[in-house]
């Protein structure tokens, strides 16, 4: 079902129930209201009557005379009766059927005379009652016609309302028409900002999030094509140097070929550090949850950390932990903290001299801990500082795949975390803000 058809139906429903209230409160009020006017019109017309039966200077009709309707003063489609207190019926019109008028009771009174129903009013005035009535039937006509007279309008104003509506609504989903044929017009690879001018306040927020959807697509597709023409580039080159020295391998013996697949070796194993490096990048950058249910604090984290970048000489690293220790957890999964200061820590211990210690501090507040990496290396140039987290950059010959911290720059981001390189004459610091799970959560 479409929307504007569904809007219609919803409005339309609604539209038509209170004009049907309202339209049978007025029908409803009109009939009392014309019924009213009708009882008034008996006993005015007996008041009437009665006015002028006094003014008549010759004695009542006899018994039995019929006047009419003018003599009477009576408007026509009436009856008028006088009679006696003792029931005698002095005159009459000629109106009434043969059967005469219930005059009994004074007031108003429903009664059946000849199998017609007739509405009367009786009024005692002197040694008199004047009895007027007229036929419920006639009533009845009146009431209907007046009750089409007055529903007609109202049926064809609703019509004309429910018209009107479905117009209305038509045009304004207009803007949402635009936007759909706006949309169907693009390139499947098209992703620059949708531009349609002029648009209702209640629809640009709509038009709004769908530009940034459009700006996130094309971030990710943008990362997506450097991270794997960056990938190929830097795949390239272990692989040709594999294949070579497999080749020097198998067209030498002796000590030539041993030292060419120890060559070979080392060369896989780069390859496979930078694949291992690839995969983590791409899963934190991705949507994939690293949520395990275990969380570490930050001693474990830190204890980790150095095993994983130094399991041959532990002692190349040296941990100061404060006095006050907090047992608080980290606010993010325990694989990830590890991976960051991880390579924090083998990047320290590559640019820093064989027999020569990394730092490692730890600082706590209520809210985040921060790890400081301290190296004594030759330092970085403040022109090189910006390209510190880009991939697969390496300040002068170094020896890793460029990816570690592109990694621990895209953890920081996805996790809430803050990343700070200082470079000194005798080496740089690197600071790693995580944040830790308050009490609440």
């Amino acid at each position: 079902m479409s929307l504007r058809l569904r809007l219609t139906l919803i409005l339309g429903s609604a539209f038509v129930l209170l004009w049907s209230l309202a339209a049978t409160w007025m029908l409803w009020d009109l009939r009392n209201q014309m019924m009213q006017a009708l009882d008034q019109r008996l006993a005015a017309s007996a008041h009437m009557v009665a006015g002028l039966l006094e003014q008549l200077p010759q004695p009542l009709p006899t018994q039995g005379t019929r006047l009419s309707a003018e003599q009477l003063g009576i408007p026509n489609g009436l009856a008028c009766q006088v009679s006696s207190l003792r029931g005698e019926v002095l005159t009459r019109s000629h109106a009434l059927p043969g059967q005469t008028l219930d005059a009994q009771r004074t007031g108003f009174q429903d009664q059946l005379i000849d199998a017609t129903a007739w509405r009367s009013f009786t009024l005692e005035r002197d040694d008199l009652r004047i009895t007027t009535a007229d036929r419920v039937q006639e009533r009845a006509v009146l009431q209907r016609s007046m009750l089409v007279a007055a529903a007609v309008p109202v049926a064809v104003a609703l019509l004309g309302g429910l018209g009107v509506l479905w117009l209305g609504i038509g045009q304004g989903l207009a803007p949402l028409n635009r936007m759909r044929d706006a949309l169907m017009r693009r390139n499947a690879d098209a992703l620059e900002p949708l531009e349609l001018q002029p648009l209702p306040c209640e629809l640009q927020p709509l038009v709004a999030t769908q530009n940034q959807l459009f700006l996130r697509i094309a971030k990710a597709l943008e990362r997506e094509r450097r991270l794997t023409g960056d990938a190929a580039h830097e795949l390239r080159s272990p692989l040709t140097a594999i294949k070579t020295h497999l080749q020097v391998a198998q067209m030498t013996e002796g000590a030539v070929a041993l030292q060419a697949l120890a060559y070979a070796e080392a060369g896989a194993d780069r390859l496979q550090q930078t694949l291992e490096q690839l995969l983590l990048l791409a899963r934190v950058e991705g949507s994939l949850s690293f949520e395990d249910g275990v969380h570490c604090n930050a001693q474990e984290v830190a204890r980790l950390a150095i095993n994983d970048a130094c399991q041959d000489d532990g002692s190349r690293i040296v941990l100061h932990v404060p006095t006050k220790r907090t047992a608080a957890t980290l606010d993010m999964p325990a694989v990830l903290a590890i991976a960051a200061l991880r390579n924090l820590l083998d990047n320290a211990l590559r640019h820093t001299a064989a027999g020569t210690q990394v730092e490692l501090s730890l600082h706590s507040t209520a809210s985040n801990v921060r790890f400081q990496v301290r190296d004594h290396g030759p330092g970085i140039p403040a022109d090189a500082m910006p390209y510190l987290t880009q991939r697969f950059w390496r300040q002068g010959k170094s020896a890793g795949c460029g990816l570690g911290l592109a990694i621990v720059h895209a953890i920081t981001q996805r996790c809430g975390g803050a990343l700070h390189f200082v470079s000194q004459p005798d080496g740089v610091r690197a600071e790693l803000q995580l944040p830790l799970r308050t009490a609440e959560k």
